[in-house]
């Protein structure tokens, strides 16, 4: 498919048209020439004296070719423009972002795997977000972790192989051992206003109570919402737990109620992927598709086209001149020969 970026460069197709017709001609003065052999050199070249202005012909080449020419460069001023197959780029319309209890009690095995064999909490956690992530093809993801203190494992990304790496590399205690969830959420506002995206959720994993964040859970909850942050809250393990690893169900209802969205409870491998299967039904991949057709200028060909038809004018022109003057000295030659004679 072609088009011109310039379509109105053809309205200067006539422009040669009309300087023919209003500018006057050319004209130019030269000296005549007197030989004395000059009735000699007629009868040898057949050629016949004229008298007065002599109008220059031009010759066939540059009659077809000077309108040929002009055509071409009007043509290349339009610039034409051959336009390629579309090309589609997928771009997602939402940053979702797990944050990751790393308490000491996650390390608790209580898990059941797809193949019966009992796993701690962690490993169960990792299992059912990898399948989760695969869901989210077209989500940018990000992964924060919290114990002591809340730190950033994987920035917003695409690369979700990258994401479920960054992951696995994950262990218990490495960011303490107590259950400061608040302070995540807290981290989670920080990382999601540098997010151009209008839909951001945030899914909280823990396995106990806040022992002590800076800002509360219910106070970041509330600041999450002004932000236009979706808080999913999911409790894991037994609700009859008692002490620091408790699981405080009153609070992850209310962060939830207060960001429009939701609190689940997890015992088992299973209800954890039945409630990330609830999420993803919840919150439905979204992504914008942005459509471009790129374009390739053609523009120098038909210019090229009509310089190399006047470079091969130029050069047979020169060599036919060359040729005509060797003649016309021979011929000079010959008639002062006779002359002499």
């Amino acid at each position: 498919m072609f088009e011109f970026a310039h379509p109105w460069a053809f309205l200067l197709l006539p422009l040669p048209l009309l300087v023919y017709w209003l500018a006057p001609a050319y004209k130019e003065s030269q000296d005549s020439l007197r030989v004395p052999f000059f009735k000699r050199l007629i009868d040898i070249t057949g050629q016949k004296p004229q008298k007065g202005a002599v109008i220059l012909q031009r010759i066939f080449f540059q009659k077809i070719w000077g309108p040929i020419s002009w055509i071409l460069v009007i043509i290349s001023l339009a610039k034409p423009m051959m336009i390629s197959a579309p090309i589609e780029q997928i771009k997602s319309a939402r940053d979702l972002m797990v944050a990751v209890d790393l308490s000491g009690s996650m390390e608790v095995a209580d898990f059941k795997a797809d193949d019966g064999k009992i796993i701690s909490r962690l490993d169960a956690v990792k299992q059912v977000l990898a399948e989760f992530s695969k869901q989210r093809e077209h989500d940018r993801l990000s992964l924060i972790v919290f114990a002591d203190a809340s730190y950033l494992q994987a920035p917003f990304t695409e690369d979700h192989s990258t994401w479920l790496a960054l992951l696995n590399e994950t262990e218990i205690g490495m960011a303490g051992q107590s259950t400061l969830f608040g302070d995540a959420i807290g981290l989670g506002i920080k990382l999601f206003k540098k997010s151009d995206s209008e839909n951001k959720v945030l899914i909280i994993l823990t396995d106990g109570n806040d022992t002590g964040s800076k800002v509360p859970p219910i106070e970041a909850a509330k600041v999450a919402a002004k932000n236009g942050l979706t808080i999913y809250t999911i409790a894991i393990g037994d609700p009859e737990t008692v002490g620091e690893e408790a699981i405080d169900l009153k609070v992850l209802n209310k962060i939830s109620e207060i960001t429009s969205g939701a609190t689940y409870h997890a015992f088992d491998k299973q209800e954890l992927e039945n409630i990330y299967k609830m999420i993803a039904e919840l919150e439905p991949d979204e992504y914008d598709t942005l459509s471009y057709r790129p374009k390739i200028s053609l523009h120098h060909y038909p210019l090229a086209l009509a310089l190399f038809g006047y470079l091969f004018f130029f050069i047979t022109m020169t060599l036919l001149s060359s040729r005509t003057q060797s003649r016309s000295r021979s011929l000079a030659q010959v008639a002062q020969t006779q002359e002499k004679l």
